[in-house]
């Protein structure tokens, strides 16, 4: 049975567009049929994460208007055969997204794929809520920050009360999704303590990702980064994410500073 998750956050450049592209690759490549939704009407950077800028001729706009079919506008991966992308368009607004049209495509990708991760712009808007309207899934993309958690908690409320699901008497399974986590900030008390931001929010945590260059890397060359660095910390973060998405038991892993060889030495000296 295929589901429809939305990657969604009250706050801007928490890092939704990374985690769609790279929990969308993980899926993927565990054998999963996967299209990645770009619901960020007028900005479009999920094709840019992905690396199939270039690729894009038909957008979801022009499916939901009926003006190109969805098999036109869908890019297959280069990279993973069963991974797809439906770009947003670039200049258009969100204006042009109607519930009806939006609705034939949700169903119409259903068919076609297992999983149908829509990339959601942030906010609480039109565009956003568009995005959640169908879901069946939530993640919940926070940064450990108190107004990045605060916004995340609107957008809990917005998917109890404006998805279908909802309007059914229904709930939508929702996760938290911690990114650019930095233990040695959070051992400062420079950021949010893992579990404040659970004990304020009260959904389950999907995943921990610590901040790291190589989720920089990868956005700058077109590629998740599950793909082009599957070893890094972020990738295997990402990937243990997407195996708890399809129902695998993984214990939670949370990241811890690092010491190079001279910082242990100084340590023990100054002990």
């Amino acid at each position: 049975m295929s589901k429809v998750l939305v990657v969604t956050s009250g706050k801007g450049g928490v890092g939704k567009t990374t985690s769609t592209a790279a929990i969308g690759a993980a899926l993927a490549s565990s054998g999963s049929k996967v299209a990645v939704v770009d619901f960020d009407v007028g900005l479009r950077n999920l094709d840019l994460v992905m690396g199939a800028e270039r690729r894009v001729v038909f957008d979801l706009i022009s499916v939901v208007q009926g003006s190109a079919k969805l098999a036109q506008a869908l890019i297959r991966d280069k990279r993973v055969d069963n991974l797809s992308l439906l770009a947003a368009s670039q200049t258009r607004d969100k204006d042009a997204l109607t519930e009806d049209g939006v609705a034939r495509v949700i169903e119409e990708l259903r068919e076609k794929f297992d999983w149908v991760i829509c990339d959601s712009p942030a906010g609480i808007e039109r565009g956003a809520q568009l995005a959640m309207r169908h879901a069946d899934v939530a993640v919940v993309v926070t940064n450990p920050e108190v107004s990045s958690v605060r916004d995340s908690d609107r957008i809990i409320g917005l998917l109890d009360s404006k998805t279908e699901k909802a309007e059914k008497g229904e709930r939508v399974e929702k996760h938290l999704l911690l990114t650019r986590y930095d233990p040695a900030r959070a051992a400062r008390g420079d950021m949010l303590a893992i579990d404040d931001v659970l004990e304020i929010l009260s959904i389950p945590l999907v995943g921990i990702i610590p901040e790291s260059q190589e989720v920089l890397r990868a956005s700058n060359v077109g590629s998740p980064v599950t793909l082009n660095n599957p070893l890094s910390a972020p990738a295997r973060a990402y990937m243990d994410v997407a195996r708890r998405l399809n129902g695998e038991k993984i214990e939670m892993a949370v990241p811890t500073e690092r010491k190079t060889f001279l910082d242990k030495l100084f340590g023990r000296r100054a002990a």
